[in-house]
């Protein structure tokens, strides 16, 4: 039976319709004595380790099993409901992924609360409105810091009560003595869970809910303007987890085909305010029977994953390309490595890319392995079968290096209005350059009277703005009845399209092609239309760039702010003697340093037309992060920011752009 069919008619004790509180109790009473959670001990002083989770050692990770875990998810619903939370109340969720983070989710959402998330890193003007905007009733918050970021803002919420993971110590203590709510630990919550919970009780807040009642709000991260509540319902999440079940569960037909089960093992670290995360490293996991590891940090990801081993794991491209840079850099800390790790990613790529290769080939790609792919599958745990990109468009170049390593990335689609998995290449027949063909019961079709014949000419497919249908769509926003009509179509039998705002091929073999935000497509003054992601990415393998932003909309021509890579440049002055400024902005303004990001952009600047060519750039030395304000928590440039904090370097290209160019 062909892929797509075994697909369509899978059919599994996981695959359901239910609420998502419904969906961990089925799992964890079919895997009780599994692990379900792992967590690191010494990184947090967990309010709960007093009670329901056993401390860890430093550095090391434990278990929870399903039973454990359900036990401290019950006692938790128990306790809100004791705290006075009732069905649709809306409760916030403002802290790291976590353990406890998770727990708190399954528990609300069996109380019957409404989750709202909120980004760690929110200051308190945005914690004032992610938990203002939905009308809040509480929040739980990871730490006394947060606490005290929502007392600062506490005049403008209507807020109950806050509970706070970890222990309260002196500062928190002063934050809870300045609230006008009740402060409580998760540990007290918990305790208070524990005494007054009783199951008849809890199976009816459980039943209550129905498929179609309103589970979380998440706040689009904000690009641009201010962030939109999307709605989304269990049926929605629920459905989602069918169709990325479906695509990854162990179906009949994949006798060799890696899945996601209750044997697989993933480390979480991206937000799990993000639908991302939540979907994939959280409710699927769950309900497979999984097990969900969370990472000390970002920056201990190969710490973590050596300790874990996991199989598979979820990230944005951003990662992906760090994760690279980290390997190739340790790979080419000599002279003899660099030329073996570069010798050994053209075999690599060209065996991935081979559709039958010969007997050199595979001798090459197994000394490669031997060498060089095994160390990297190594730093990674050793056992990772697959890994999954989205939230933002990967380097085709890039994921190929990943294939050809042996840790085959398989680049997907999604937005928070679709909660979020559209589409996603399949482990037996992934495509580089694709987002995979849809998942089940996700309809699409594209608008387009959108895009130029001009831009977009020349395909074989089927090239505009991609529309979506499905159960896993949203019905709207939180109280914004004119941007939901605005973000929605209806087709001639009176069918609602969501709107994605993306620009995208569906190509003849049903796989789609990501090529553009419709919103960041550049229209120059020429009248020319150019689509600045794929230049970018075109960076994303380079060992001298760390980060490019392509520019010109309304100018003659395209320019870039070149972001430098700044240990491979210092590397490269080392091995060819040069004495650079130890200073990072100094750096950017010597003309060596600019000659080879001039060599990085005319390399890229190969692979496309002659109208979608960098002619100017300038080097900059502040990389786009988060903390500064150019990067969203899941590492999207925030293009508009970008634009302002570069102001003066834009407006020095372009002052004279009708005479030199």
């Amino acid at each position: 039976m062909e892929w797509r069919d075994a697909e369509r008619e899978y059919d599994d004790e996981v695959v359901g319709q239910s609420t998502m509180a419904r969906l961990f109790e089925e799992s964890a009473a079919r895997h009780e004595n599994r692990p379900a959670q792992q967590y690191k001990g010494g990184v947090y002083d967990r309010s709960l380790a007093e009670s329901a989770v056993p401390a860890a050692a430093d550095g090391e990770f434990r278990s929870l099993s399903y039973a454990e875990m359900r036990e401290v998810v019950r006692s938790l619903a128990a306790g809100f409901r004791e705290l006075g939370v009732e069905t649709d109340d809306r409760v916030g969720i403002f802290a790291d992924t976590r353990m406890e983070w998770a727990q708190a989710d399954f528990g609300l959402l069996a109380a019957g609360a409404v989750v709202t998330t909120v980004y760690r890193g929110s200051s308190p003007r945005q914690v004032e409105y992610l938990l203002g905007d939905p009308d809040a009733d509480g929040v739980v918050v990871e730490s006394a810091e947060l606490l005290e970021r929502v007392v600062q803002v506490q005049d403008a919420l209507d807020l109950e009560f806050a509970v706070v993971m970890d222990e309260l110590g002196a500062e928190g203590e002063t934050a809870a003595a300045d609230a006008d709510f009740e402060v409580l630990t998760l540990g007290d919550l918990y305790e208070r869970g524990s005494e007054a919970f009783d199951r008849e009780s809890y199976e009816s807040w459980v039943d209550a809910r129905d498929p179609e009642d309103l589970a979380t709000l998440i706040y689009t991260s904000g690009t641009t303007g201010k962030p939109k509540g999307v709605k989304l319902t269990h049926r929605n999440f629920r459905s989602n987890v069918n169709q990325c079940y479906k695509r990854f569960g162990p179906r009949p037909d994949k006798t060799d085909v890696p899945v996601i089960d209750e044997n697989a093992r993933t480390v979480s670290f991206l937000p799990l305010a993000h639908v991302l995360e939540r979907l994939a490293g959280h409710f699927l996991m769950f309900a497979a029977g999984a097990t969900v590891a969370y990472a000390e940090s970002p920056e201990t990801i190969q710490e973590d994953f050596q300790a874990v081993e996991p199989t598979t794991g979820t990230s944005v491209p951003r990662v992906y390309e760090r994760m690279y840079d980290a390997v190739r850099a340790k790979a080419e800390s000599s002279a003899v490595g660099e030329r073996l790790f570069e010798w050994a990613s053209e075999v690599g790529r060209e065996y991935f890319e081979t559709e039958n290769p010969g007997p050199v080939l595979r001798a090459k790609r197994a000394v490669a392995d031997v060498l060089v792919f095994r160390k990297v599958r190594n730093a990674l745990g050793g056992n990772v079968d697959f890994l999954i990109s989205g939230g933002g468009s990967l380097s085709a170049d890039l994921c190929a290096l990943y294939h050809g390593m042996g840790l085959p990335i398989l680049e997907g689609y999604g937005l928070t209005e679709t909660s979020p998995v559209v589409a996603v290449n399949p482990p037996e027949a992934p495509k580089v350059g694709t987002i995979g063909p849809p998942v089940v019961d996700a309809e699409v079709r594209v608008d387009n009277s959108v895009v130029s014949e001009e831009t977009f000419g020349g395909t074989d497919g089927e090239v505009g703005e991609l529309l979506v249908k499905g159960p896993n769509v949203t019905e709207g926003y939180w109280e914004l009845p004119d941007a939901t009509e605005q973000a929605f179509t209806e087709d001639d039998s009176g069918e609602r399209w969501f709107r994605t705002g993306d620009i995208v091929e569906l190509r003849d073999d049903d796989y789609i092609e990501f090529r553009e935000r419709a919103k960041e497509l550049l229209v120059l003054s020429t009248g020319k239309n150019v689509a600045p992601g794929p230049i970018e990415d075109a960076f994303a393998a380079s060992d001298m760039v760390e980060q490019a932003v392509v520019i010109g909309d309304g100018h003659k021509f395209v320019s870039a702010l070149v972001v430098p890579n700044f240990e491979g440049v210092r590397k490269r002055a080392e091995s060819e003697g040069i004495d650079l400024p130890d200073d990072d902005r100094e750096l950017t303004r010597d003309d060596r340093v600019r000659a080879w990001m001039d060599e990085e952009v005319e390399r890229v600047n190969r692979q496309f037309e002659s109208y979608e060519q960098i002619k100017q750039f300038r080097v900059v030395g502040e990389e786009f992060t988060e903390d500064n304000g150019l990067l969203t928590p899941t590492m999207k440039k925030k293009r508009r920011n970008i634009l302002k904090r570069f102001a003066d370097e834009i407006d020095e290209i372009y002052e004279r752009e009708y005479e030199e160019v």
